[in-house]
């Protein structure tokens, strides 16, 4: 079961990809937990990468630590949710 909260952030993590990236709103809602994200989309490259992460700070008020910063994280759109939903709903 997942965590209160845990929609809200997929939520805005989607949107931060599809904004900070210039998806279309069709691409980034087709997003599935299992959908690779670094290295398989184009838009998402090294420095795209501090753009996404500072807004999804932004958004959901959140610190991301460069040293928490690594391929896992970015390697599906799910573990980015993961990752910024254990830190948003602590």
């Amino acid at each position: 079961m997942l965590p209160e909260g845990y929609s809200q952030v997929e939520s805005t993590v989607r949107s931060v990809l599809g904004d900070v990236l210039g998806l279309s709103r069709e691409r980034a809602e087709a997003f599935e937990a299992n959908t690779p994200l670094f290295g398989a989309l184009p838009e998402l490259d090294s420095m795209a990468v501090a753009g996404v992460l500072t807004e999804i700070e932004d958004r959901l008020g959140i610190l991301i630590e460069d040293d928490e910063v690594d391929g896992d994280m970015l390697e599906t759109f799910g573990a980015l949710v993961r990752f910024a939903a254990d830190k948003a709903l602590v």
